[in-house]
């Protein structure tokens, strides 16, 4: 059913239920794992500074590396992550376009009312945009209450 997943990663404790929906999903399938960070360039980054950016890449290599090491340990056989830069949103439909993916798998924060009408969500865009089939995991309360 599914030979091409993606599981978006920011590397925080939310992200985790995903990340095992994901693994579970590309075991059952037999499929490959694909994972993103997205070093979000376009608010609030001074790419100017020295080392921001290598920070960010550092961040995303960390967080990927994360999941790969959990997918590797249920027994995916194939594992693909890359960190990128600018909107989060566009970088994983991107992504999606470029590697033919069959289903992604974000984490939601849960947010209602006005949290989510002035902070966005990138996985509501992404919802929204993506040709390929969007499952949201839904995080913790506890993890989305820690992340606000």
């Amino acid at each position: 059913m599914y030979d091409q997943i993606l599981v978006p990663t920011d590397g925080s404790e939310g992200t985790r239920g995903a990340v095992e929906h994901a693994i579970d999903l590309a075991t059952t399938y037999d499929a490959a794992l694909h994972t993103i960070y997205v070093a979000d360039t376009n608010v609030g980054i001074d790419s100017s500074v020295p080392g921001t950016l290598d920070a960010l890449e550092e961040a995303g290599e960390n967080a990927i590396d994360e999941v790969i090491q959990q997918a590797e340990a249920a027994g995916v056989n194939t594992i693909e992550g890359v960190v990128a830069q600018g909107a989060p949103h566009q970088a994983i439909l991107d992504y999606v376009d470029e590697h033919d993916i069959d289903l992604v798998v974000m984490g939601t924060h849960g947010r209602t009312g006005l949290d989510r009408y002035l902070l966005g969500s990138v996985t509501e865009k992404v919802v929204r945009l993506s040709d390929a089939p969007v499952l949201t995991v839904r995080m913790p309360a506890e993890s989305a209450d820690e992340s606000s």
